[in-house]
């Protein structure tokens, strides 16, 4: 079983050509999977069943496993029979069917718009260091790039000129995104300080040894912005969502929010409304009369 795994990610790496992020995130899930056949007596991929998978799944989510997460395990489940399949080892798929349970929805954390100007419009070192970070936090906030889209981002992505990023994300699937006026400005004093370094390929973001950043030591830039500028926790993701849900108070144009941020499913993207709805909800409570008077009779 190990073995027929170890091909599975294989195939992964060498035809789908998927990231390494997935392969680590796809074996990690199956060697679960695989553990608990073990543990059971299950001898085969062929052997295990959809009851079998079912309990599996049950047991998981009674120990704290997140919704998301077993999903996430079935989809690998689902991709390694799919190979199987495919590779006559197998006639069944005993995730088909199977569905994670629903956990509570949890709202991606955003900064409001006064706090993402706070962090960006601070005073800033005319600096490697500073003036670097800085064009990091605007890029985010300014074309809603993922964390791995920044940290791959080369200079002939860029055409600061036109105010465009050209991004590589998820499915090696190419968008164009917008860029910022504060941006481009914060990208053009970067870019003057970057050859500093001795850069040593075209990466835009690099240490002060010339080497590109990797997802680490973004994030904790990222972080120590954060706790410096406002005192709280702040991720590159954060930074996403709040690109985002910014955009879509302001536009109300869902599919132009899906078309930046690369997702494949609308659904993904609906989330934000959810965010939006909590502002209005807020402003509703605040601001109108009837809400207000309510609020007032039940003290």
């Amino acid at each position: 079983m190990e073995r027929q795994l170890d091909a599975f990610i294989a195939h992964l790496r060498n035809e789908r050509q998927v990231s390494e992020h997935t392969q680590l995130a796809y074996r990690r899930d199956l060697a679960n999977v695989l553990a608990y056949c073990g543990k059971t007596g299950i001898a085969s991929w062929s052997a295990l069943q959809i009851q079998h998978l079912r309990q599996f799944v049950a047991r998981q989510h009674h120990a704290g496993q997140s919704s998301r997460s077993l999903a996430r395990m079935l989809s690998a489940v689902r991709g390694l029979y799919r190979y199987l399949n495919r590779e006559g080892l197998c006639d069944h798929d005993p995730a088909n069917g199977l569905a994670a349970p629903k956990g509570e929805r949890r709202l991606p954390k955003t900064l409001d718009t006064d706090r993402a100007l706070q962090l960006l419009e601070g005073a800033v070192d005319d600096d490697f260091l500073a003036r670097r970070d800085q064009a990091m936090l605007e890029l985010f906030y300014s074309s809603g790039l993922r964390l791995s889209e920044l940290t791959s981002l080369d200079l002939d992505q860029l055409d600061l000129p036109a105010g465009l990023v050209q991004v590589h994300g998820k499915g090696s699937k190419t968008r164009v995104l917008p860029v910022g006026r504060k941006a481009r400005e914060a990208l053009e004093k970067w870019l003057a300080l970057r050859g500093i370094s001795a850069p040593q390929d075209n990466a835009v973001f690099v240490s002060q040894q010339g080497r590109r950043l990797g997802p680490r030591a973004i994030q904790l830039r990222v972080q120590a912005a954060g706790s410096r500028e406002l005192g709280q926790n702040l991720h590159p993701h954060m930074l996403r969502h709040s690109f985002a849900s910014h955009l879509l108070e302001s536009s109300q144009d869902l599919r132009a929010v899906q078309e930046m941020l690369g997702h494949a499913d609308i659904a993904t993207t609906q989330i934000y409304t959810h965010l939006d709805f909590q502002h209005l909800a807020s402003v509703y409570d605040s601001a109108h009369p009837r809400a207000k008077r309510s609020k007032d009779s039940d003290s």
